[in-house]
């Protein structure tokens, strides 16, 4: 059975939990807990597809395409990963090269 995609990471990011009181360091916080958790998402994807090879290798995988479907959203969250990471570099060079 194919297991449904989840868009927990997209609705983290689209429904921020902030309140009306938010300082600086509460919001690196929460951005620090929401990327540790993008993170351990990401290896536990990158676990399972390990996981799947390692059953076709061996020949236990009755079904190719939950291998073929796990590497491909192990794929997309890395690339997803990398264009945060750059954004979030861009951003901290803009901020960087304003002058005050």
């Amino acid at each position: 059975m194919i297991d449904a995609i989840g868009l927990k990471p997209l609705t983290m990011l689209t429904k921020p939990q902030v309140t009306t009181e938010v300082g600086g360091t509460d919001l690196a916080q929460q951005f620090g807990s929401f990327l540790n958790t993008a993170m351990s998402n990401l290896s536990n994807q990158e676990a399972q597809v390990e996981q799947l090879s390692n059953q076709f290798i061996s020949g236990n995988l009755a079904d190719v395409h939950q291998l073929t479907i796990a590497a491909e959203k192990a794929s997309l969250g890395l690339e997803l990963t990398l264009q945060v990471r750059n954004k979030v570099i861009e951003a901290y060079q803009d901020v960087m090269r304003m002058q005050m």
